[in-house]
């Protein structure tokens, strides 16, 4: 009989999906940033915005998912390190798609840029760790595997 990773036989997680889909575009939002401050081309600066706001978008789809894989029992506990690195990420990066909608230049240099960076630093963290927040649920007696 086959068995899935974590030995639970009951589906796969729902977050971790939708966690590393909003991180990537949070960590892409830095290169734009990096772009824009190399060229001041204002079109980076809008990606960069987009961007952030994108991935804000799916880290509020992730937290729904998250809800759903602790209520049907698919996770066990939020790994409080993992959850943190997510949840600073989204909260800086909130703070930093308000800096984005000043003007040109001041939009990105230096706080728009320092605060992607920031974010995509803790998201690449969290990345290695498996963009998972909560522990894989333990397989109860007569689940199917």
């Amino acid at each position: 009989m086959a068995r899935s990773v974590g030995g639970y036989g009951g589906g796969r997680l729902l977050h971790p999906f939708f966690v590393s889909l909003g991180g990537t575009l949070l960590i892409a939002a830095f290169f734009t940033d990096a772009m824009y401050a190399s060229n001041a081309l204002m079109q980076w600066a809008n990606f960069s915005a987009w961007l952030i706001v994108g991935g804000l978008v799916l880290a509020l789809i992730s937290v729904l998912a998250l809800v759903i894989d602790l209520v049907i029992g698919r996770a066990s506990g939020i790994r409080g390190l993992d959850f943190a690195l997510v949840g600073i990420a989204a909260l800086v990066s909130l703070l930093n798609v308000f800096v984005h909608t000043r003007d040109a230049w001041t939009s990105v240099v230096p706080g728009g840029i320092i605060l992607s960076a920031i974010a995509a630093l803790l998201l690449i963290v969290a990345g290695l760790r498996g963009w998972c927040v909560t522990g894989i649920a333990i397989a109860r007696p007569g689940d199917i595997a």
